[in-house]
């Protein structure tokens, strides 16, 4: 039996669906909390505007420069979305957003994903 898995990309803010290579995954913090959004081009420019001038009054304490277009950010070499349907398929337990136990990411890899 073959198994095909379709991950579906849906933007966080208005739940449109993305198209494949559309939008992207932004991460930010504010009071100490990380936060990350899957959001379609234009929504992840509107979130940059706003915070844009409280960005460029504040001083830096840590993390990366971004050095030229939109990046997406990977913690693992593995699709995490596709996890998370994998998982949920078999009822596997998981929080929608946040790092994937990696016992649950062992165990997708044993399956061949």
């Amino acid at each position: 039996m073959a198994t095909k898995t379709i991950v579906r990309i849906i933007d966080d803010l208005d739940g449109d669906e993305l198209g494949e290579g559309e939008g992207e995954s932004v991460r930010f913090a504010l009071d100490g909390v990380e936060y990350e959004l899957d959001l379609s081009d234009a929504n992840a420019g509107a979130l940059r505007d706003v915070i844009g001038p409280y960005i460029e009054a504040g001083r830096r304490t840590g993390g990366r420069r971004r050095t030229g277009g939109h990046t997406r950010q990977v913690a693992t070499d593995v699709d995490t979305r596709a996890v998370r349907i994998w998982a949920k398929s078999r009822g596997i337990e998981v929080s929608s957003r946040g790092r994937i136990p990696q016992h649950i990411v062992e165990r997708y890899r044993a399956e061949g994903n």
